[in-house]
């Protein structure tokens, strides 16, 4: 087994014990066919007002710009998928990513464990890491290390796990053996396509990101437009219709990241519960949690539109 070789199992066998559900590896280079996908989706329009996307454009590209001298992008997948489900079936909805703990604190201290362990076992290699926090096309690098395909929701599915995990990278200056892409199985099915409450998959392997109940509970900031009021199916904080109807995900098993359990006060708050809910509780329930991100007044401006 050639050094590379060797470099590549080592990164696997940590990854695999530091709890990541696979692991891949690809040469660093520009993304050739990523290139003038992005820029059509960013020409039409589909990123509504998250004009970051517009934003280091070549950076999105070539991970080599984002590290000098990087040689490999080591793709991670870590999974979420909850044992168990919100109890009052009529109340208003979270996604599954933000039960727990923030993921983007668990991922990176894990990341930076693995990156500390590398440099004790082979010697100085500089990189960074990342947990969706900077301009990198993850799920594109995770296709093309092998981890999966992208499906016709844009989410990059697994056979083996379906898609209720995180991705996260380590963009590093070691040469390491790239592993090959997988083939799509998405096939004829069109489960997500027709499911999707906002009809914001306007064609298989598209989405217009400016129609998605994830932008709007999330990404937008002001007033949400009264043309899809009744369209949220309940979604107060992102939504996971699309990955819930994937056949795929029927092969999803229970995460083990205590971190990414959640409380039993949010999984048992009743509807009447979050239509009332205070800034005091909004601050104690998601203390750490991905739903900051809204803050309470983006919250309280989904759940009015709910009602």
């Amino acid at each position: 087994m050639n050094l590379a070789a060797q470099h590549s199992q080592l990164i696997k066998d940590h990854a695999k014990r530091l709890g990541f559900l696979s692991c891949g590896i690809s040469n660093a280079g520009f993304l050739e066919e990523e290139a003038p996908r992005l820029e059509q989706w960013l020409r039409q329009g589909h990123h509504g007002s998250m004009t970051y996307m517009e934003r280091n454009f070549d950076k999105r590209l070539d991970p080599t710009k984002l590290v000098p001298g990087a040689k490999s992008v080591v793709s991670l997948l870590y999974n979420y998928f909850p044992k168990e489900s919100q109890s009052d079936t009529s109340a208003p909805k979270i996604s599954k990513y933000a039960y727990g703990k923030d993921y983007h604190i668990v991922i990176k201290d894990k990341l930076h464990e693995m990156m500390h362990l590398l440099q004790e076992e082979i010697g100085e290699i500089h990189g960074r890491v990342f947990v969706d926090s900077a301009p990198v096309l993850d799920k594109a690098w995770a296709a093309k290390s092998g981890l999966g395909w992208v499906g016709k929701h844009t989410n990059l599915i697994s056979k083996q796990t379906g898609s209720f995990f995180f991705i996260a990278e380590l963009i590093i200056d070691l040469p390491l053996e790239a592993d090959t892409p997988v083939t799509d199985h998405c096939g004829s099915c069109t489960a997500c396509i027709d499911a999707c409450p906002t009809d914001a998959i306007i064609a298989p392997y598209q989405v217009d990101g400016s129609k998605c109940i994830s932008y709007f509970t999330i990404e937008l900031k002001e007033a949400i437009p009264q043309e899809v009021k009744g369209k949220f199916d309940n979604w107060a904080f992102g939504c996971d219709v699309c990955q819930d109807v994937c056949p795929w995900n029927r092969f999803s098993t229970p995460h083990q990241e205590p971190e990414f359990e959640p409380s039993p006060e949010l999984m048992n708050l009743t509807k009447n519960d979050w239509h009332e809910i205070t800034e005091a509780v909004f601050d104690r329930l998601f203390a750490e949690s991905a739903v900051q991100r809204t803050q309470f007044s983006g919250l309280k401006r989904n759940l009015d539109f709910l009602r």
